[in-house]
């Protein structure tokens, strides 16, 4: 990047992440960790057998989830309060290249993306062996750009936060679901008809655009230690390839735009 876009870019990203310091943010995460660690606890109680990998478990696609929705929704919600108060336009009125708004906010959301990620992943080292909580963690911050990358794609693009929340939404199921639909689409071709032919290969096509969020924080490496730094490497390059995409995705369509 060069020196004159790097500036503000990076001064757009200090003040997204005050923006997220003010709105407590970051004490939505730690609280989000005492209710999960709180709720797996109480259903460990539950369980018959194998009470501490269920306590785990749990607590693993608890705070995927929280930290996925508590990050999108404030990614969304932050552009759109910024669209309201007219300080975008503010914004764009300085001598700086739309790009180096846009940048800023993609490096400001990356790196409140880091607080849950590492959160959450000290808190599962607590349940599973360091290594693998290590590896969950480092992948949760993956999965975590990659939603944040989406969702400013969405908030730039529908400029309204309503469909913009459904959109990264429905993304973010879609992505973590498609590995299943895709053995369910093959699965059930077992007369060969057309229409199950035609819909196992949508979703095929459909696999090959979105990312595999499946393989990400994947719960059976704290669980069996499964987990080795070749997933990771899988993990990172899905990461790299798609928030370059979809940040390139989103410039275009801020670029087009009359503001």
């Amino acid at each position: 990047m060069p020196i004159p876009m790097l500036r503000p870019a990076l001064t757009i990203a200090r003040y997204t992440l005050l923006e997220a310091l003010r709105s407590r943010l970051p004490w939505l995460f730690v609280l989000a960790a005492c209710g999960a660690a709180a709720l797996a606890g109480f259903l460990q109680q539950l369980a018959l057998t194998e009470s501490g990998a269920v306590q785990a478990a749990l607590l693993a696609a608890t705070l995927r989830l929280t930290s996925v929705f508590l990050l999108l929704a404030f990614v969304i919600t932050s552009m759109a309060r910024e669209g309201a108060d007219k300080g975008l336009e503010l914004l764009l009125a300085l001598p700086m290249p739309r790009a180096a708004y846009l940048l800023g906010k993609l490096l400001g959301y990356g790196a409140l993306a880091a607080v849950p990620a590492v959160l959450f992943g000290l808190l599962m080292a607590l349940f599973a062996p360091p290594a693998q909580s290590a590896l969950w963690g480092a992948s949760l911050l993956g999965e975590l750009w990659i939603v944040a990358a989406f969702s400013l794609l969405c908030a730039a693009s529908l400029q309204q936060p309503l469909p913009a929340l459904a959109a990264a939404g429905g993304f973010y199921v879609l992505a973590r679901m498609v590995g299943s639909l895709q053995l369910l689409a093959h699965g059930s071709q077992a007369g060969h008809a057309w229409p199950q032919r035609a819909m196992a290969g949508a979703i095929d096509v459909l696999a090959l655009l979105l990312p595999r969020l499946d393989d990400f924080t994947r719960t059976e490496w704290l669980l069996y230690a499964t987990g080795d730094w070749h997933a990771l490497g899988r993990v990172a390059a899905q990461t790299c390839i798609y928030v370059a995409l979809l940040a390139a995705g989103a410039l275009c369509d801020f670029y087009r735009r009359n503001i």
